[in-house]
């Protein structure tokens, strides 16, 4: 029976701060893959980590933020892949850090922006990004999170 495999290797991060100026999301612009878009913390799955842990060390990695909070976002993003014929799944999750935390991205982004909900919306390429940002904005921002989807970090 032919079908299209589903992969799930990956996670993508929502980090969201709060300012007096309101809830900010940060954005990073590309190098590697997708060069030049803007787009949120994703990254894949090692040996041995639970997906919650990916998006810690993602976060880490990519921008030296460390989440004040950790919440799964109740949500999956996913996009079909034509060069792997494959569609691909990516648990989301969201994280708030300080409203002073530095950011200092990595070599796979050449910059990094925090963006209010709307701009976000403007500068992401794809729907499914819009879609997330969209469920996140209305479930993490305009109304407090369930205390069952916060995920507790040592």
């Amino acid at each position: 029976m032919a079908g299209i495999p589903i992969h799930c290797s990956a996670v993508s991060v929502v980090i969201i701060r709060e300012t007096s100026h309101g809830h900010h999301v940060l954005l990073l612009r590309r190098n590697h893959t997708l060069v030049g878009e803007w787009c949120q913390i994703a990254g894949g799955i090692e040996d041995g980590e639970t997906a919650w842990q990916t998006a810690m060390r993602e976060v880490k990695e990519e921008t030296r933020l460390v989440c004040q909070q950790l919440y799964s976002a109740d949500i999956c993003e996913q996009f079909y892949e034509a060069d792997r014929n494959a569609i691909s799944m990516l648990p989301v999750f969201v994280g708030f850090v300080d409203a002073g935390a530095d950011v200092t991205i990595n070599e796979e982004h050449s910059e990094f922006r925090w963006v209010s909900f709307t701009e976000a919306l403007t500068m992401v390429p794809f729907a499914g990004q819009r879609k997330v940002l969209r469920h996140v904005e209305a479930e993490f921002v305009q109304r407090s999170p369930s205390n069952h989807l916060r995920i507790q970090t040592p």
